[in-house]
């Protein structure tokens, strides 16, 4: 991961750069993401949760290789250079068997960092955070350092087997919840300086214990919790003046800046005054995939307002969809509740977008393989689009857009992209800090 030490060397020089990982396992948002990036002639950090890729296949049904060559795919059909891709592991260690001794469980944690290292990931976050069963709650931040330093180990070993860049690491034990909050927010408490030092402290000497000293300088990121969140309805934006000291804490560290989590939503300011402030790597996950929902909700509304010839159906798209989750309730039904109107309504636009586990549904696969020939077959009228999709719409007119359904899509997806590649740039952060 050579970009991202240099990235660091750079930001520790003075530049206020930064990258941001798209968390996302959705084919049209990677694409999305791939197209953007070359256009600006950089490379693109894509990262799988241990929860959504793991040697049992994960929520998505793939293993660490699986994932690896789906990416590559879709860079092979957008013409982006396989070496230009950056393959991350996201809380990386025994998350996804918490029930399970703790032990057991870090037993398959091990063979999880083997397989992402193996198969070419080297962007690892450890996260050894979490409890398993019988272990104490909260884990102690020395057990939480030394679970990393195993696993660690573990990529180091597959790294020299495998060959290629040497792995970069991120450690923390203050993650936001994957995905957002499941409550209501009116406030969120940033790490203070004592316990972003105490974590420094306790995994720098886990590592030495476990003669791990070569690999502590590329040790690039450390989870912090900033000040940023969202749960359903509400987003908890980032307030420069609340967490002034924890970003001159990082100062003092040669080669480590922060990670940021559940940075959806945040404004573009926002964005760049993280970035500013040594939150310099940038989480984004559920902001994509809601852009991707707003639009295909958008396309469905199009749709409905056409006038189509007789003997050609419309797709149905967003009732399929509903219907779809109502029937099979597994992703949204610990996250929404109440009110069946209220139930339907947070399904479809909850910023948690429980939804996104639905896409590859066959039957939503389906209806939407429907929607957008439809509109392939009859373009949009303009003054649908204005009235539906005005940012697609501006663009079609300027001609940086085609009027085809695929990239009215993906755009919407690019708009997001776009705000964090901007924040990420250089400079891009004292700009809008000014504004601040």
């Amino acid at each position: 991961m050579d970009y991202l030490l240099n990235l660091v060397r750079r930001h520790k020089a003075g530049e206020q750069v930064g990258i941001h990982a798209v968390c996302s396992a959705h084919p049209l948002v990677i694409e999305a993401a791939m197209e953007v990036a070359s256009a600006r002639d950089l490379p693109v950090l894509i990262e799988a949760t241990s929860n959504q890729v793991n040697q049992d296949g994960g929520y998505t049904g793939m293993t660490p290789a699986a994932f690896r060559d789906f990416v590559h795919g879709i860079a092979d059909r957008t013409g982006l250079a396989r070496g230009r891709i950056l393959l991350g592991g996201d809380h990386l260690g025994p998350n996804a068997w918490q029930d399970q001794p703790a032990e057991a469980a870090m037993a398959k944690a091990e063979v999880l960092i083997d397989q992402y290292v193996t198969a070419g990931f080297r962007k690892i976050h450890l996260d050894c955070s979490m409890s398993c069963a019988g272990d104490p709650v909260p884990l102690p931040d020395a057990v939480v350092a030394e679970r990393a330093a195993r696993l660690c180990a573990v990529a180091e070993r597959a790294w020299h087997t495998a060959g290629g860049e040497a792995p970069v690491y991120v450690v923390g034990t203050e993650v936001p919840v994957p995905g957002g909050a499941h409550e209501d927010l009116e406030e969120l408490s940033v790490t203070t300086p004592g316990a972003a030092a105490l974590t420094i402290k306790v995994h720098r000497l886990a590592f030495a214990a476990a003669g791990l000293e070569a690999a502590w300088p590329r040790v690039i990121g450390l989870v912090v919790q900033p000040g940023v969140e969202f749960d359903h309805h509400k987003v908890i934006d980032y307030r420069p003046k609340h967490a002034v000291a924890l970003s001159r804490l990082i100062e003092d560290e040669p080669t480590l800046l922060y990670e940021a989590h559940s940075t959806d939503y945040q404004t573009p300011s926002n964005l760049a005054a993280l970035v500013a402030g040594h939150f310099a790597i940038l989480k984004v996950g559920p902001g994509l995939t809601f852009a991707l929902r707003e639009t295909l909700w958008a396309l469905a509304d199009i749709e409905e307002e056409m006038a189509w010839p007789g003997d050609q159906q419309g797709s149905d798209f967003k009732n399929i969809v509903l219907e779809v989750m109502r029937a099979e309730p597994e992703y949204w039904r610990k996250y929404y509740g109440g009110d069946p109107r209220r139930t339907r309504f947070d399904q479809q636009y909850s910023l948690s977008d429980r939804i996104r586990y639905y896409w590859p549904h066959p039957a939503i696969q389906a209806a939407q393989a429907r929607l957008l020939a439809n509109l392939e077959r009859e373009a949009p009228p303009l003054t649908l689009l204005s009235q539906y999709l005005p940012a697609q719409y501006e663009a079609v007119r300027e001609g940086r857009l085609r009027n085809v359904p695929a990239d009215l899509l993906k755009e919407g997806v690019a708009k997001v992209l776009r705000q964090y590649m901007d924040a990420c740039a250089a400079g891009a952060a004292t700009k809008e800090l000014e504004t601040c």
